[in-house]
């Protein structure tokens, strides 16, 4: 018989000082998730951990008629006699459901009602059932898929606050840790369909790998631990190989191109993974890249400036950072006004200068914007004849795309060019002889934009 002390030494490795955090239990109504949920009462009820704060978590798909009513009352009554708060997530028919890829859209169904619940209840941790089985048949998933050590090494116990306490425990260990202390669950039965990828491991591949050998299991167990223990290792080590390649910028992460690139193809996929280029193909191209390529992906833009690559966080490229309200209205009783821009002059490339335009007020439409260069800008700028697109007039400036970036575009609420800050006015709106009303944009800060 295996002792509830192995179930609960497991817990408590995982939930240190549970006095001080809280937690959401993902609760399906089978056996494993009806053990976890039995083991983390067991520990709020003890005098000495009153302070183990947790709810639960149900979600019924209805793919199932009755008996996905029925999994929903054992766990809901679960809670309601040992005085649990439990959420619930009945499917509608707002949530359509995808013709292929059921479990691929429940997943996300479902981490979205548990991500909404913590931010609600502001609890710290979600936890899941997942067992010794499903970390095995992950592994064979990830297998097949060429998914390197991170795939192989399976499961985390502990990932981004979401605990799975029972990793280390067997579906059979469970199921016997149940009954032994009559522990209500209830069976799923679609699971002995081999309809989904991960059930026909589970029904098929699975059991024949046990007949090879009756410790299987749980020299997998051993092997998967083996194989946690060399990505850790291997993480740190790539680790220490990107800050030694790092250039110190206190807005943007910076990598040298030179050092990186003298690097394993392993080293290099490792490192610009961990900012979304995961794609192996692209990784070649971004060495053989020209000068100012950008390269994207969901979180960074990543830019080649010379010998250097520069990784920009997307999030921070927000709408209200691109555009910023100057000035609403020209006001008769000033003459000339005076607009301090307030944004800095970055040292830009090696150019760093204060500015001070005077223009004719009454040529202005006004609202007066600062905002970023956007496609097909041209102006006319001082000291020139004819016009010019913006983009030419960066190329002839020789500016890297990261320095254009740390450039404002004045424009007007025709979004008509005014002036490129800090390089040239547009002599089309500048002050002239006959101008009577005057409005004067000057910038007196140093500091980097």
């Amino acid at each position: 018989m295996l002792k509830k002390s192995s179930f609960r030494k497991q817990l408590e490795n995982l939930i240190q000082q549970p006095e001080n955090h809280s937690y959401l239990l993902a609760v399906s109504g089978g056996a494993d998730s009806m053990v976890l949920a039995s083991l983390f009462r067991d520990l709020r009820d003890e005098k000495q951990r009153p302070g183990c704060s947790f709810q639960i978590a149900h979600i019924n798909y209805k793919l199932r008629g009755e008996d996905s009513a029925l999994d929903q009352k054992v766990v809901q009554d679960f809670c309601e006699k040992n005085h649990i708060m439990f959420h619930l997530y009945e499917v509608s028919e707002k949530d359509k459901k995808p013709e292929n890829s059921i479990q691929l859209w429940a997943r996300e169904l479902r981490y979205a009602f548990f991500k909404e619940i913590q931010e609600k209840e502001k609890l710290e941790f979600l936890v899941t059932a997942h067992h010794l089985n499903d970390q095995l048949e992950t592994f064979i998933i990830n297998l097949s898929k060429a998914a390197g050590i991170n795939g192989l090494s399976g499961i985390p116990s502990n990932d981004n606050n979401i605990l799975r306490p029972l990793l280390q425990f067997s579906k059979q260990e469970i199921y016997r840790f149940a009954e032994d202390n009559t522990i209500e669950f209830r069976e799923d039965l679609s699971n002995k369909k081999s309809d989904y990828l991960r059930n026909k491991i589970r029904n098929e591949i699975v059991p024949k790998l046990q007949e090879t050998n009756e410790h299987f299991l749980e020299n997998f167990k051993k092997s998967s631990s083996y194989l946690n223990q060399t990505r850790n290792f291997v993480q740190k080590q790539i680790q220490e190989i990107e800050n030694k390649l790092s250039i110190f910028n206190p807005d943007h992460k910076i990598l040298s191109k030179e050092k990186l690139d003298q690097e394993s193809d392993f080293v290099k996929f490792e490192i610009l993974k961990k900012y979304g280029f995961n794609q192996e193909e692209e990784i070649p191209k971004i060495f053989k890249a020209e000068n100012n390529s950008s390269f994207f992906s969901k979180e960074y833009q990543l830019i080649v400036n010379r010998n250097e690559l520069v990784f920009i966080e997307r999030s921070k490229d927000t709408e209200s950072e691109n555009e910023i309200l100057l000035i609403d209205h020209f006001d008769l009783s000033e003459n000339p006004i005076r607009i301090n821009l307030q944004v800095s002059i970055a040292d830009i490339d090696g150019f760093n200068k204060n500015i001070e335009w005077d223009f004719d007020a009454e040529k202005l439409q006004f609202p007066l914007y600062l905002r970023k260069q956007q496609d097909g800008d041209e102006f006319y700028p001082m000291g020139f004849s004819g016009k010019k697109k913006v983009s030419k007039f960066f190329r002839d400036e020789k500016l890297s795309i990261l320095a254009r970036q740390k450039i404002w575009i004045l424009s007007d609420s025709n979004n008509s060019v005014l002036g490129i800050i800090p390089f040239r006015q547009d002599r089309r709106y500048a002050k002239d002889e006959k101008t009577e009303r005057i409005l004067k944009i000057f910038n007196e800060t140093k500091n980097e934009i």
